[in-house]
C-alpha cells in the first residue's frame, strides 16, 4: 500500500481501523451482592452473538499479544493503550504518540484485586490487602471508577515496564468509569498503561476520529465507543506526601476531595507552565507543552470586557480567517464588527453530528443484573454503574467580520460557543481545538475563564495556558 500523509506531515503506511462497539450489546454486568468489596468481585456475562463483543475481544486480543497499541474510550479522553507489563508494547506507546521518553504513564485497571497484584506481585491475595496506602481508601470508595489518577509506591519486585514509571519509584493508577474501558481490561486480563490517543502535544481526543486523525497508520485498531463524557483527563493526585498534593487538575475537583478523611488540606501541587527544563515530571502532562492545535492560540485570560480591536488586530498579521472559542457570550465579538448580524448563542444546537442528533447511551438500563439483596457502598455502585451521556460534538459557525473603517477586505470567522456550564466547556475543549484547526485557521482567539470558578475551570484553564502561544492578562 502507498503512503499517505497524516493532517500533522506524519508518513503512514495503512490505514487504521476503527471498530465500533455499542456498550448497551456487550451483555450484562453483573454484581456478587453477596460482596462488600464491588470492585474487586463484578463482572460481565459476555453476549458473543454481537459483533460489539467480537470487536471488544479483538482488541483485547491485540492488547494481551501485540506491540502496537489500541486506541478505546475513557470517560474522560480515548486512551492509547498497551499491556504495561510488556516492555516492547510499552514503547508502542511512545513510537506512536512521538512522546518524550521521560513523561510517566498511567496504569488502568478493572479492579482492586488487579491493582494488589501490581503492588504485591509476590504476595498470596490474602496478604495484599493492605498493599494499597490507607490516605486512598477514602477517594477510592467516593470517586472510583472515575476520573481519578493516584499516585503508588512501585515495588522492587515490580511487574510493571520500566518505560510505564520513566524512571521514577512511583506510578499512577486509576480505574476508569467507562464500561467500554473496564471491559476491555477485564477482557485482556492485563493492566494497561494508556496516555491520550493523541499526537504527542497536540489537543487530546475526545471521539475516535480525533483519534485517527492523529494517529492513522501508526496504530492498527480504534475501538469507537462515541464521545467521551468528561472531555478532560483525570485528576492526578499525590497522598505519599505530606500534605497530600494534586499534581494535574482534572475531572475530580478540589474541593470534592477536601470533602474526604485525610484531604482536608490538599495543596496545589502543579504550575500552569511547563516545568523547568531538567525537571523530572511526578505525572502525565507536568512538564511538556500539550494540548495544542497547529493554529497559534491566543488566549485572553477571564476579563470583564473583550480586548480592543488594536489588540487583535496585533496577533492576526494579516490571515485570511481565523477561530473564536467563547465560553461565555461577549455580545462585543471581540471588538470586531461583523458585516452580518451575530448570533449570541448560550449553548450550540443538540443537531452536532452532520445533522444527526445524538442520543445518549444509558448503561443501567436493561444490562445490569443482580445477584440477591442489593448490598455494598451506594457511591460505589453508582460510580460502577453511572451513566454515560454522549456529549455533542461542538461545530463552527461562519461569520463574515470587516476589519475596520476604511477596510474593506472582508475575513473569514469561525465561531464556537461553547456556553457558560463548566461541563460542557470541558466536554468540549478539546473538540473545538481540533475542530478549527481542520478549517486551517492562522490563529484561534479563546476567552479564558476565571480560575475562582472551581477546580474544573482550574483544569480548563490548566489546559488552555498549556496550549496557547500568547497569553493576554485581564485589564
Amino acid at each position: 500500500m502507498s503512503s499517505s500523509i497524516n493532517g500533522y506531515g506524519n508518513s503512514a503506511s495503512k490505514v487504521t481501523t476503527i471498530l465500533p462497539v455499542n456498550p448497551t450489546r456487550i451483555g450484562n454486568i453483573v454484581l456478587d451482592s453477596a460482596d462488600e468489596n464491588l470492585l474487586d468481585n463484578w463482572d460481565i456475562e459476555w453476549d458473543d452473538s454481537t459483533t460489539d463483543t467480537s470487536n471488544l475481544r479483538l482488541a483485547a486480543k491485540q492488547l494481551q499479544e501485540s506491540n502496537i497499541p489500541v486506541a478505546f474510550p475513557t470517560e474522560t479522553v480515548y486512551g492509547l493503550g498497551a499491556d504495561a507489563t510488556r516492555s516492547t508494547a510499552v514503547k508502542g506507546i511512545y513510537t506512536a504518540k512521538q512522546r518524550p521518553s521521560d513523561n510517566p504513564l498511567i496504569v488502568h485497571v478493572a479492579s482492586l484485586k488487579q491493582l494488589r497484584r501490581l503492588l504485591a506481585p509476590g504476595a498470596s491475595d490474602s496478604s495484599r490487602t493492605k498493599s494499597i496506602p490507607d490516605i486512598y481508601k477514602p477517594l477510592i470508595e467516593k470517586f472510583w471508577p472515575g476520573p481519578l489518577t493516584i499516585i503508588l509506591p512501585n515495588p522492587q519486585d515490580s511487574v510493571l515496564a520500566p518505560e510505564v514509571t520513566a524512571g521514577l519509584d512511583t506510578f499512577g493508577a486509576r480505574m476508569p468509569r467507562s464500561i467500554l474501558a473496564l471491559a476491555l481490561i477485564k477482557l485482556a486480563g492485563v493492566p494497561v498503561a494508556a496516555p491520550s490517543a493523541n499526537a504527542s502535544t497536540k489537543p487530546s481526543p475526545t471521539a475516535a476520529e480525533h483519534v485517527r486523525h492523529d494517529l492513522d497508520g501508526r496504530i492498527d485498531t480504534i475501538i469507537d465507543g462515541g464521545p467521551c463524557d468528561v472531555g478532560v483527563e483525570s485528576t492526578v493526585v499525590d497522598g505519599l506526601s505530606h500534605p497530600p498534593a494534586i499534581l494535574r487538575p482534572g475531572g475530580i475537583s478540589i474541593e470534592q476531595l477536601r470533602e474526604c478523611p485525610g484531604w482536608e488540606d490538599v495543596v496545589l501541587g502543579y504550575k500552569d507552565a511547563a516545568a523547568e527544563a531538567g525537571a523530572k515530571p511526578r505525572a502525565p502532562g507536568m512538564k511538556y507543552r500539550h494540548y495544542s492545535p497547529r493554529a497559534k492560540v491566543v488566549l485572553f485570560e477571564s476579563a470583564t470586557k473583550p480586548p480592543d480591536l488594536d489588540t487583535v488586530l496585533y496577533h492576526l498579521n494579516s490571515p485570511k480567517s481565523f477561530g473564536i472559542i467563547r465560553t461565555k457570550v461577549w455580545p462585543t465579538g471581540f471588538g470586531l464588527k461583523s458585516t452580518r448580524p451575530m448570533e449570541t448563542k448560550n449553548s450550540l444546537p443538540l443537531d452536532a453530528v452532520n445533522g444527526t442528533k445524538v442520543t445518549p447511551t444509558k448503561f443501567i438500563n436493561g444490562i445490569i443484573r443482580s445477584e440477591g439483596p442489593q448490598r455494598g457502598n451506594s457511591i460505589t455502585i453508582s460510580n460502577l454503574l453511572k451513566a454515560m451521556d454522549q456529549h455533542r460534538i461542538p461545530i463552527s459557525e461562519q461569520l463574515l467580520v470587516s476589519m475596520g473603517p476604511g477596510d474593506n477586505e472582508d475575513v473569514d470567522v469561525w465561531e464556537i460557543n461553547l456556553g457558560e456550564d463548566l461541563e460542557e466547556i470541558g466536554r468540549g475543549l478539546f473538540s473545538a481545538l481540533r475542530e478549527l484547526d481542520q478549517k486551517h485557521v492562522d490563529v484561534i482567539f479563546v476567552e479564558g475563564i476565571s480560575d475562582d470558578l472551581g477546580s474544573v475551570a482550574a483544569a480548563i484553564m490548566n489546559r488552555l495556558r498549556k496550549a496557547a502561544e500568547v497569553i493576554i492578562k485581564a485589564p
